[in-house]
């Protein structure tokens, strides 16, 4: 009686904590963060197509073995008719994992593809530069057809002797293409920021770059997603996204700041 009990009261709670994921729509999403980007909509668009696609093939297994349970269970001592094989079946279930492995794989290319796609001029160039540990944030444009700093963030990174470690913020407009090249000063990181539902090698000596258009204003987490030392874990930045006429100001005071640190000079 009391373990029936227990039963109801534990099936209870778990529906209220589905109906609570649902009503946020973290159900919907299959524990991915909240996309941020068209790209990052992208790839949960793939994820849930991928779980639903899932689902179908272990309904239908699970039907099949719940179907032969439960009509062809054993009834009497007679042995069954016994048969060598059904080229049909056979047949079947050669032939359909191969259709559900080719539209898969049809899907994940048309995904990557766009995902992975930069264009010739992106609205916004950013230099990222990782290094144990922390980052740095180089935001660039073209002046008189050359390519130059005109902003720049630095994180301070975890030092028992000298100042308090300093988080870098990145900051990026919404509706622009924002081009992000990734350099390493020394081993490999990985810029990885959830809410883009992406994240991307940092090697030394190469150069990784990749373009997202973030929707969503708002300030994000990001972190290094590779093992690169003792203070990984404290490797840390975050991704702020504002309006394009508040990262226009932002640039523009980053300017001043410069002239005046340079004329001070």
């Amino acid at each position: 009686m009391r373990s029936r009990r227990a039963l109801k009261g534990a099936g209870a709670l778990g529906l209220l904590a589905l109906t609570a994921t649902g009503c946020s729509g973290e159900a919907s999403r299959l524990g991915m963060p909240e996309p941020i980007s068209d790209q990052a909509e992208r790839m949960l668009k793939l994820w849930q197509g991928s779980w639903i696609a899932a689902f179908s093939v272990g309904a239908v297994v699970w039907g099949l073995i719940i179907w032969a349970v439960l009509f062809h269970r054993k009834r009497s001592e007679d042995l069954p008719p016994q048969v060598r094989y059904n080229l049909p079946i056979e047949i079947l279930y050669t032939a359909v994992p191969f259709v559900i492995i080719g539209v898969l794989f049809f899907y994940t290319a048309r995904d990557e593809n766009y995902v992975e796609k930069t264009t010739k001029n992106p609205q916004v160039t950013v230099d990222v530069t990782a290094f144990q540990w922390s980052w740095q944030f180089d935001y660039k444009e073209k002046v008189g057809g050359q390519e130059q700093t005109v902003a720049s963030v630095v994180g301070t990174p975890v030092n028992p002797n000298g100042p308090a470690p300093r988080k870098p913020v990145l900051t990026i407009p919404t509706g622009e293409t924002v081009r992000v090249r990734l350099h390493s000063n020394d081993v490999i990181h990985s810029f990885w920021v959830p809410a883009l539902l992406y994240k991307k090698d940092v090697m030394p000596g190469f150069t990784n770059e990749f373009e997202f258009t973030a929707k969503k204003t708002g300030t994000y987490e990001g972190r290094c997603a590779e093992l690169c030392g003792v203070d990984h874990s404290r490797m840390l930045f975050q991704l702020r996204v504002v309006t394009p006429a508040q990262y226009q100001s932002y640039i523009n005071n980053a300017k001043a700041q410069a002239k005046a640190a340079g004329g001070a000079q």
